[in-house]
């Protein structure tokens, strides 16, 4: 075998892959890298990686390239013949400290970046709490006294079967959040069921949430736009359909979004002692059930035989409306389901109940009211 002709080929071929690399990367940006961040935080990681990531690459190329030159300089049939030495000092010192140093060099900015990771709770302008639900997240802002659960919109629902053409697909949501720029936002992670993991690569931010247990991250966005992430754990049947949308605003843009909200609150606890008709009930309740009901018991409430069971025909939706309302209300200790007073308001509840009783392959033609629920709870 012509060992120099086969090094030339190769040394051409990889000369080509560089050439080729290098022209890409001029042209667009390599979607295989880590994000980059629109927080200083994120980019403070983000330049941590590109630093021990060329570092990797110089090390690989200096130690592949003295290896192959070894192979190739000093193979049998060149008559190459092994050195015969027990041991140097000298050479054990250089790849002692050249380790050492490179080692000390990184572990300075790396040291530097996890405590600022971890400075979370000072000077934090906002603390919003969220809260991993199977399969949605429910948001707090704990100094406001807002809160609201987050699903995946409709419209995705919509495609799930058809996504072609559908540029966010699975990454629309109901009801985003919504953030201020320049602020030190304090994000409060936990779990109501089982683990979560809160993840929008824009941010940077990528946390556990996990029952029992608070974990705690923070970010200051500095542009407005649209941010998206997903659930980025693994946390059942439908954890593919946790999307997470983050809205970044100016201060007086989410100071009007914020008083909107409080006004909604408001508004749906004044609502919550109304009399709503059968026909009203009904159209909120469909919205409801596909929304927080359908992932388990099926869009058309034929559950899943074996794990979920269906609302058409159930004893439970067609018998004691009391009964009926106190599992939706307070869940099932010790199953998938969930007590839903502190995910839905009254007026969702009775409308859902409601919906339940009089749609799905059910007839029973009663229904209950937001005061009902306000009772019950």
């Amino acid at each position: 075998m012509n060992f120099d002709k086969l090094f030339r080929h190769w040394s051409v071929f990889l000369a080509g892959l560089v050439a080729l690399f290098l022209a890409s990367s001029a042209q667009a940006e390599l979607k295989f890298n880590m994000t980059k961040s629109v927080t200083r935080l994120g980019r403070e990681i983000y330049d941590l990686h590109m630093l021990v990531f060329w570092i990797s690459v110089i090390i690989a190329v200096v130690v592949f390239t003295i290896m192959a030159i070894s192979i190739f300089y000093h193979r049998k049939s060149r008559g190459a013949i092994a050195a015969n030495f027990h041991e140097s000092t000298t050479v054990e010192i250089i790849w002692t400290v050249i380790p050492l140093v490179i080692l000390i060099g990184i572990a300075i900015p790396a040291t530097s970046t996890l405590l600022d990771l971890e400075d979370a709770e000072t000077n934090a302008d906002i603390n919003l709490q969220v809260t991993g639900i199977q399969w949605k997240w429910k948001y707090t802002y704990v100094d406001e006294g807002v809160s609201f659960i987050s699903s995946l919109a409709q419209s995705s629902r919509d495609v799930i079967r058809d996504p072609v053409g559908n540029v966010n697909y699975l990454l629309e949501v109901d009801k985003p959040v919504v953030l201020p720029i320049n602020k030190k936002i304090r994000f409060l992670f936990n779990s109501d069921d089982v683990i979560h993991s809160w993840w929008v690569p824009d941010l940077a931010v990528k946390q556990d949430a996990i029952p029992g247990f608070i974990n705690d991250s923070w970010a200051i966005i500095e542009e407005p736009g649209t941010y998206r992430g997903q659930c980025a754990e693994l946390c059942g049947k439908d954890h593919g359909f946790m999307p997470i949308v983050v809205e970044a605003v100016t201060q007086p843009e989410y100071e009007k979004w914020l008083a909107g909200k409080k006004a909604e609150a408001e508004a749906a606890a004044a609502q919550a002692e109304l009399e709503f008709s059968m026909e009203d009930l009904m159209a909120r309740g469909e919205m409801v059930y596909q929304a927080n009901c359908a992932a388990c018991h099926g869009a058309t409430g034929a559950g899943i035989p074996g794990a979920f069971p269906a609302m058409t025909g159930s004893a439970i939706v067609n018998g004691d409306i009391a009964e009926h309302t106190n599992m939706v209300v307070n869940g099932v200790a010790g199953t998938s389901m969930q007590a839903f007073k502190s995910q839905l308001n009254d007026i969702d509840l009775a409308a859902v109940i409601t919906y339940e009783r009089n749609s799905l392959g059910n007839s029973v033609g009663d229904m209950i009211q937001p005061s009902a629920i306000k009772n019950a709870r």
